[in-house]
């Protein structure tokens, strides 16, 4: 698996902070006048997440998940300004503080902001004319406990306020030796609004401080024929912890050479963030209005976590011992990686400005967005060690005659192979401009255009990474680069009926590199990366249902990626690997809702799709390996969504089952998982106007196994020889059941 942004797709999928998907998102029919204007993706639910709660889940599009998953905007600008170093999720969630929460289409998407993809946009509450109080309690049978609470208000001379606090504490399900929880999370928030005359508009100032601890688990398995795991005797996917029973790992500081040992479940691996927003809207005359967001954010970012990469055999005297005792040890071994950045200064201002007008059939839209991102020289020290195949695994001591992989007496070896360095600063200023056109009663166009200049200035170094690495006086590289990126969107609507119509979407990105692109000992391959994606499909709407089906053709070149790679024929023996290459994909989706009778709501949605790799080569091991129209990654080709509930005066009754066919797990295709279904279903009982409950059970079909990637599995090409191996994964969370009580005031 890549390294270190993409190996981090694991992060994601086992933080766990739930937040606490009670309801799935409102289900609206299409409008058959409104269907061209909206911005914000239909049916679908990304707040429920079967692989963890700490955030959205990622929305299909037939490209590879990034680190960060899907991207997070909070009042029209970016969460964080890159996923890397800091996860959106450190200092964003779900909480009663937000007004508004949404899926950006993607043509919006790429308008706004350039970039190709779908992305949540919230929006933050602000202070109110009256005293309002809105809270949630959470809890789960694991132990989880959440606190979440705003509060909001008049002052004077049209002034306002509005503060809330978010508490988590999750141990999740799975127990670990060193701490009580796996995520603790802290969000507070203050702000003063101010309200003009005469209904002209208004101006927040808002402050925003994040604290955010988690760690990452896995699970062992033994793999079987037809991509089928089995759980071990001594291990039980997703209840069991696969991270070292101390918590702790020894790196070597790749910029001074010093020593130190980091406790994955303290401060050491805390992320803290501190932003400031202005932003409001003003009516300027003439029919213009005047909306304006911008942000100061200044966060240490930390990264600190462990990859499990191959397990192999060892005998009695084969060189391996208990690092707390000292005993021989024979058994199952496991290589690990541990990738520490600690609290990587990041600063950020990003602001969003544009006016708006409607003029006969057309509404109007002018923006322009400025993102400065400097980073204060991030590293990325790494080490290498052993450990246990069980439960709460132990460290192991590795001492053979003349081994190149024997460890030190604490049990680690290979510091930084592979380590990481870049600093500098990235600017984007972006123009975009959008009309929405009612050229007939029979055809509607929405289209945009948006014009971004990037520069990126900063160092890196090109000296490879060997055992013992220090960067020390080593000689850098310097990095002066400016690219100029179009994009756009078009949607036309044309009714055939009153009931039926044809869409047709026509959206393109480009990119080029990042900062983080330089990471690595290698000169990056910044050539342009382009993604056009063209679709066409009809609607139908029905009293009782409506139906959207599109095809969809989707292409991205020049990927960039890092690779951990495990030699074949070796387990304990690793390289890391730079490659480009490109991904093409075709789809057909099939979205319905229905109200077949009161109160009753259905919503189901099926992709057909075929994700695969084009121009994937390298050399590794001394081998030539090429993975061209091989399958892409996690991503399967049937997706399917049943979304039913029922609602009877008070009491609401829903659940949602998502249908996955089988994911490749490996970049050779040998090696994948079978097809899996994910399951949620609650009962939301209003008590009062004041006061709501809710109970949701998480796979509530008892659903478990692994999904994701087969770590350390990248260049195995024979499946069999796998067979009732162990391996190690991510995995969808067990059975879990969440109570929730809402209030209002």
């Amino acid at each position: 698996m890549s390294t270190p942004k993409s190996i981090l797709l694991f992060l994601m999928s086992a933080f766990s902070i739930p937040i606490f998907a009670q309801d799935p998102v409102k289900r609206d029919s299409i409008p058959q006048k409104k269907i061209v204007e909206k911005k914000e993706e239909d049916n679908r639910n990304v707040m429920l997440n079967a692989a963890n709660n700490t955030g959205p889940r990622d929305v299909n599009i037939g490209l590879p998940s990034t680190v960060g998953g899907i991207t997070i905007q909070e009042n029209d600008l970016p969460v964080v300004y890159f996923f890397w170093p800091e996860l959106p999720n450190r200092t964003w969630r779900q909480s009663v503080s937000l007004a508004k929460t949404g899926l950006l289409k993607i043509g919006e998407s790429v308008i706004t902001t350039g970039d190709l993809g779908f992305a949540v946009n919230s929006y933050t509450k602000l202070g109110t004319p009256k005293f309002e109080m809105v809270g949630n309690l959470s809890a789960s049978h694991y132990g989880w406990l959440k606190g979440d609470v705003n509060v909001s208000g008049p002052l004077s001379n049209g002034w306002s306020y509005v503060a809330g606090i978010y508490q988590n504490y999750d141990p999740n399900s799975f127990d670990v030796r060193f701490s009580n929880y796996s995520d603790k999370t802290q969000i507070y928030r203050a702000g003063l609004t101010k309200r003009f005359k005469k209904d002209k508009g208004e101006i927040s100032f808002l402050y925003k401080y994040a604290k955010s601890i988690s760690l990452t688990n896995y699970a062992v398995f033994q793999y079987k024929e037809n991509g089928q795991v089995q759980e071990l005797d001594n291990f039980r996917i997703g209840r069991d912890s696969y991270i070292i029973n101390d918590g702790t790992v020894k790196v070597k500081d790749i910029l001074t050479g010093e020593f130190s040992y980091k406790n994955l479940g303290n401060n050491d691996a805390a992320s803290t963030s501190q932003s400031f927003d202005v932003l409001g809207n003003y009516k300027l005359g003439n029919g213009w209005k005047f909306n304006f967001s911008t942000r100061f954010r200044y966060a240490e970012a930390t990264t600190l976590t462990t990859i499990p990469l191959s397990i192999f055999q060892t005998a009695s005297g084969g060189g391996f011992s208990y690092q707390s005792t000292g005993e021989d040890y024979a058994g199952n071994v496991n290589s690990m990686l541990a990738l520490s950045s600690p609290k990587v200064p990041t600063k950020t201002a990003m602001s969003r400005f544009e006016i708006t007008k409607k003029v006969n059939n057309h509404d109007l839209r002018i923006g322009l967005t400025e993102y400065f991102y400097d980073v204060d020289k991030f590293t990325s020290s790494r080490s290498f060690y052993y450990q246990t195949v069980e439960a709460n695994p132990r460290k192991l001591v590795r001492n053979t005659a003349g081994g190149s992989s024997n460890t030190d007496s604490d049990g680690f070896y290979n510091y930084n192979v592979g380590g990481e360095y870049h600093n500098g600063y990235e600017n984007k200023l972006s123009a975009y401009f959008s009309d929405k056109w009612q050229i007939s009663n029979k055809l509607s166009l929405n289209y945009g255009l948006n014009l971004r200049y990037q520069k990126v200035k900063g160092d890196y170094y090109l000296t490879p990474r060997t055992s013992g690495f220090v960067f020390d006086q080593r000689q850098k590289t310097y990095i002066d680069n400016n690219w100029f990126h179009l994009g756009g969107s078009v949607n036309a609507v044309y009714k055939i009926t009153d009931k039926l119509g044809l869409l047709a979407d026509f959206t393109y990105a480009e990119n080029n590199g990042r900062l983080e692109s330089y990471s690595g000992a290698v000169v990056p391959n910044v050539d342009k990366t382009k993604s056009p994606l063209g679709a066409f499909g009809l609607y139908f709407n029905h009293d009782k249902f409506s139906v959207v089906s599109q095809a969809t053709y989707l292409t991205r070149n020049n990927y960039q990626a890092r690779l951990n790679l495990v030699n074949p024929s070796n387990g304990s023996d690793s390289q890391v690997a730079t490659v480009n290459y490109d991904i093409q994909t075709v789809g057909w989706t099939t979205d319905i809702v229905t109200n077949p009778f009161k109160g009753f709501n259905l919503h189901y949605l099926v992709t057909f799709q075929n994700p695969i790799y084009k121009n994937y080569n390298f050399n590794a091991f001394g081998k030539s390996y090429s993975y061209d129209n091989k399958n892409v990654l996690e991503i399967s080709k049937i997706l399917m969504e049943i979304d039913p509930s029922y609602t009877y005066k008070n009491v609401k009754v829903w659940a949602s089952f998502r249908y996955f066919s089988k994911q490749f797990a490996n970049l050779t295709n040998a090696l994948y998982f079978a097809a899996r279904w994910e399951t949620f279903g609650g009962v939301n009982y209003k008590i009062n106007k004041h006061f709501d409950f809710g109970v949701t059970a998480v796979n509530f079909l008892n659903q478990t196994g692994a999904k994701g990637t087969i770590n350390g599995a990248e260049l195995i090409t024979d499946d069999s020889a796998y067979y009732n191996q162990l391996l190690v994964g991510s995995y969808i969370r067990p059975f879990t059941l969440e109570a929730s009580l809402n209030f209002r005031f």
